[in-house]
């Protein structure tokens, strides 16, 4: 006697794979969450990483501007004179420092003189702003600060840099011009009575007063 073949033997094969989707889908009816999960956590971490890759990518992107590279280039290639000496109170940030001029002969020998540098995004199409945080008494800066320097106005070009500066402000000490002053007083002085203007420059920087100003002593 032959026994007879089971059903799953004998299930046509179409039958047995509507079975199994049926089951499927059951199982994914009995637990949606679960399924959601299962298929929507691997696009999402791959948008997460894209998107924070893309950030990245964005931040690390981000470019100094033209004036930050030119100045950087600057500094770089400075060639101070001994007398000169430059301070960075950030240094990551490049486009604010000082200079301190210590004049080693002349009218001003053993001063001691602060400029502080504002270097602008403009830059180098636009000369930096100067002023003298010291105050002197020279035809040539006033008594605000503010620096009569031709390379810091009309003859500015975007060639020039900051060691031109320097060298301009440092000439300024050794060879002070009464032909275009700020400080017309010095100016009228350093003209007519070259050695009363010498007395006036040692009175100020000892500290003292040159009429009715006072000027803080800046021997170094």
């Amino acid at each position: 006697m032959v026994d007879k073949p089971s059903e799953a033997v004998d299930r046509p094969s179409e039958e047995v794979d509507s079975q199994r989707q049926w089951d499927h889908q059951r199982r994914r009816a009995d637990c949606p969450r679960q399924w959601a999960d299962r298929q929507e956590v691997g696009p999402l971490k791959q948008q997460k990483k894209e998107e924070e890759s893309a950030g990245g990518t964005k931040g690390s992107s981000k470019k100094a501007s033209a004036a930050q590279l030119r100045i950087q280039k600057d500094i770089n290639e400075l060639n101070l004179p001994k007398t000169c000496d430059i301070s960075f109170s950030d240094p990551d940030d490049l486009l604010n420092f000082k200079l301190v001029i210590c004049p080693d002969e002349g009218f001003y020998k053993s001063g001691k003189f602060v400029f502080s540098f504002k270097v602008g995004q403009g830059y180098p199409h636009d000369p930096p702003k100067v002023k003298c945080e010291t105050m002197v008494y020279h035809p040539n800066i006033d008594l605000e600060g503010n620096v009569c320097l031709n390379i810091l106005r009309e003859d500015w070009k975007p060639v020039l840099t900051i060691n031109s500066i320097i060298y301009g402000l440092q000439y300024l000490f050794l060879e002070p011009n009464p032909e275009d002053p700020l400080n017309k007083e010095a100016a009228e002085v350093l003209q007519n009575n070259r050695r009363l203007f010498e007395q006036n420059v040692q009175r100020s920087m000892r500290g003292g007063y040159i009429g009715s100003t006072y000027f803080e002593r800046c021997l170094k």
